[in-house]
């Protein structure tokens, strides 16, 4: 089977990033969400991130605009999928919502067509539960931002198909991505590790040990992460990190993942990250870190 035609649910930062990957590796690919208004927002700022890459050199314009050509946007699921060779789901971590949207879409995709999850915390076995064919679902994990980010975590269920992985892994090819191959398990590897990080990290900064910025600069300096945790959780937002810690506290039943009650509060009062202007960090217009905020 040739994959030509990727479909992508959810156009927020994730699926956005995917999207234009995608885009830019040369497949046609369908952005899906459940308002026009939301994928035409998302259109809006893969073209601004590729005009930007022209801007600075990095992509030429022939090429930035040949990607732009390969999208097309639906605010419908049965239309976004039904001819997809393979579909990735970026939607919340909810694992009532993921299992109704797959449902959907093996109702209305191409038999042949593989179904990732972006998951990063969820089981496989548990999102596949009401799937007639478990062995066309398999985990395709991204990591934010998508168009840098060089990593794909592979995850497989227990009915995950050798078709399946090895279709995984040419699309995974073709978007110039590595990838790791890991048995389900609450939070896999890096999302285990990387929330543990997150969570100590406002625990810290609940304690005043540091300051936000300073315990960034740390690990950035220190431990050479390419970004420092309060700005990673401030581009994945503050209620994706939240609602990935409440899983794998539930799962794990250990306390290391009791979401720190200062991440609760910065939901809680709607500060999300770069997406609502404001989370740890507070931003203009342009998504750039207000000095001294």
């Amino acid at each position: 089977m040739t994959l030509e035609r990727i479909t992508i649910l959810g156009s927020g930062t994730m699926g956005a990033g995917i999207a234009q990957t995608a885009m830019t590796s040369g497949f046609a690919t369908t952005l899906y969400d459940i308002s026009d208004e939301l994928v035409q927002k998302a259109k809006s700022a893969i073209s601004d991130r590729l005009e930007k890459l022209v801007e600075k050199g990095k992509v030429d314009a022939p090429s930035a605009a040949a990607a732009k050509a390969r999208l097309r946007l639906s605010s419908n699921l049965a239309d976004a999928v039904r001819d997809a060779d393979y579909v990735i789901e970026a939607i919340p971590e909810k694992i009532d919502l993921k299992r109704e949207v797959f449902a959907k879409i093996e109702a209305a995709a191409p038999s042949h067509a593989v179904l990732g999850t972006n998951t990063s915390t969820l089981m496989i076995s548990a999102i596949a539960r009401d799937l007639t064919d478990r062995s066309r679902l398999i985990g395709i994990h991204f990591f934010n931002p998508v168009p840098v980010m060089k990593l794909i975590e592979v995850v497989m269920g227990p009915d995950t198909s050798p078709s399946a992985y090895a279709a995984t892994l040419d699309v995974a090819k073709r978007m110039g991505k590595e990838t790791v191959k890991v048995k389900e398990s609450p939070g896999f590897t890096t999302s285990r590790i990387n929330a543990l990080i997150g969570n100590e990290s406002f625990r810290m900064l609940e304690e005043g040990v540091a300051s936000a910025a300073d315990i960034d600069k740390a690990l950035k300096l220190g431990l050479n992460h390419p970004m420092g945790p309060f700005e990673m959780v401030d581009l994945v937002g503050l209620d994706a990190r939240l609602n990935n810690l409440r899983a794998l506290y539930e799962a794990l039943k250990d306390p290391a993942y009791k979401p720190s009650p200062l991440l609760e509060k910065l939901v809680a009062e709607g500060r999300l990250g770069r997406k609502s202007g404001r989370g740890v960090y507070r931003y203009d217009a342009k998504g750039n870190i207000v000095p001294d905020a």
